[in-house]
């Protein structure tokens, strides 16, 4: 498992996540309690072997981010409940 908490950038959190679980990436799902506005995220989650994110979605951009997701044979589940509030 890797854990990737309290970043101010959701690509950082998942960069420190991806390293910390090492080769347990591989295969793994990844969870979030905030959403992923932009694809890059989803692409580095995909090099890095992730099979399936889980999010709470309701970003304008939850489209792109299930067509980049598709792109990467990534399964997507959106939650739909948001844990995470500015």
């Amino acid at each position: 498992m890797g854990i990737g908490a309290a970043q101010a950038s959701r690509q950082v959190a998942v960069e420190i996540a991806v390293r910390r679980a090492g080769d347990r990436a591989r295969l793994a799902v990844m969870a979030s309690d905030a959403y992923f506005p932009f694809p890059d995220v989803i692409a580095y989650a995909a090099q890095a072997g992730i099979t399936a994110i889980i999010q709470p979605g309701g970003s304008i951009r939850d489209e792109t981010a299930i067509d980049v997701a598709d792109r990467h044979h990534l399964a997507m589940v959106f939650t739909g409940r948001r844990h995470f509030h500015h």
